[in-house]
């Protein structure tokens, strides 16, 4: 379901009218459903982390992931994706880019790869946890507001978490968990880029998803036929087939996509990366049952660090900004 603006005169009918009737409507603020979204948004990214993990044990391989993950959308919403294709045309190429770069595939790979190496703690912490230290350098280098009070310690913490959960694999060399982290970093980089670009356009959350997923779909589907990218769709088990469907096409494409962008349009980037602060303690909970996974010393250090860095990242004391429209 599209989240809409209820600002406007209340829909005709018997009593719509009432002064109690339009008080319950302005109880509910633009910000208090922003911040729902938000936290629908943590599970659903969850699932997210919990995939990237999961599929190195399952029969699909990356590039099949990433059909599901952008085609289950565009299937969804192709007719109302149709109604929006001048706006779509219209779309300035920097804000595209960051959108199409930052979320789909260089973006999807990263995290796949990354999580294929490491565990799925690492891709709940790194992924979302670092997004606010990038998004906050994306600002200053627009020359916007610098990080300053609790928002630069938020940001240290955030990066005394990373540095707790790869130590230990410094210190004793391992390339691979080594490997994945670094991707993982890039990955948050790239999300980053993908926040910020959200604000940057003049699309409401289903166009997000349009500009997102039709060149993302593209990009696979020709890199699968030229045989680039391995594909071993034909042969998968149907349980990791409709798994990787719920979790990412559904999920992650589609309902997450309509959610985080509906939140970033509401709240902004700097705020909406606060889903950060909650993301990666869901994951390492979910672990337990879902993938038998122990947290180890580094990820009970790491993950409040990193948890506690970016909740601190994002109490900062401002005026409210007017939603967008």
């Amino acid at each position: 379901m599209v989240v809409t603006n209820t600002a406007g005169p209340s829909a005709a009918g018997t009593g719509s009218g009432s002064p109690a009737h339009a008080d319950r409507r302005r109880a509910v603020s633009p910000q208090a459903v922003a911040l729902l979204a938000l936290l629908l948004t943590v599970g659903i990214w969850a699932g997210f982390a919990l995939s990237a993990r999961a599929l190195s044990a399952s029969t699909l391989l990356p590039a099949d992931a990433a059909l599901l993950r952008f085609g289950v959308p565009l299937v969804v919403l192709a007719p109302a994706l149709w109604r929006r294709r001048g706006r779509l045309a219209a779309v300035r190429p920097g804000p595209a880019a960051k959108i199409i770069c930052g979320a789909g595939v260089p973006f999807f790979l990263a995290a796949m790869y990354g999580g294929s190496l490491t565990s799925a703690a690492f891709v709940g912490a790194i992924v979302p946890g670092m997004v606010p230290l990038f998004v906050s350098a994306l600002m200053v280098a627009g020359g916007k507001s610098v990080p300053r009070g609790t928002q630069s310690a938020g940001l240290v913490l955030i990066v005394a978490g990373v540095v707790a959960l790869v130590w230990r694999y410094t210190a004793a060399l391992d390339a691979d968990v080594l490997l994945g982290s670094g991707t993982l970093l890039v990955a948050s980089g790239l999300w980053a880029l993908y926040t910020v670009g959200l604000r940057e356009v003049d699309l409401d959350p289903v166009g997000s998803i349009g500009l997102l997923c039709l060149p993302s779909f593209a990009v696979i589907a020709l890199l699968v036929m030229a045989g680039v990218l391995p594909t071993g769709l034909a042969r998968a088990a149907g349980g990791d087939i409709v798994l990787f469907l719920v979790v990412q096409g559904l999920g992650v494409g589609l309902c997450a996509g309509l959610l985080y962008a509906f939140a970033i349009r509401r709240l902004g980037p700097e705020r909406s990366s606060v889903v950060g602060s909650l993301s990666p303690v869901a994951v390492v909970l979910l672990a337990i049952p879902l993938l038998d996974e122990s947290p180890t010393l580094p990820v009970l250090i790491g993950v409040p660090l990193i948890a506690t860095g970016v909740a601190l990242a994002n109490r900062r004391p401002r005026t409210e900004v007017s939603p967008d429209a």
